[in-house]
């Protein structure tokens, strides 16, 4: 029981490190493209809010929430191993 239990743990922290690695490098990414549309379009206004708004909305799209498939399709792959290797 102990080594599912650091299994879960390790597992854990090495998913959120991913997480917030994945999350962190795709909303660096988005903000280099919102930077080249505002200079595309001619620079009109603050390039800082055209920015902020674009990130804002980007924060609720829903590649952001594919993310979160860093947790669930790991998980569940580990459990389908266990389940086959001590069930079947």
């Amino acid at each position: 029981m102990a080594a599912l239990a650091r299994l879960v743990i390790l597992g854990f922290i090495a998913l959120t490190v991913i997480y917030v690695s994945l999350s962190l490098w795709s909303r660096a990414v988005r903000r280099e493209k919102l930077e080249e549309r505002w200079a595309e379009r001619g620079r009109i206004g603050d390039r800082e809010a055209f920015v902020r708004r674009g990130l804002e909305r980007y924060d609720g799209a829903i590649r952001r929430k594919l993310l979160l498939g860093v947790y669930v399709i790991p998980t569940l792959a580990v459990t389908l191993i266990v389940y086959i290797t001590n069930y079947r």
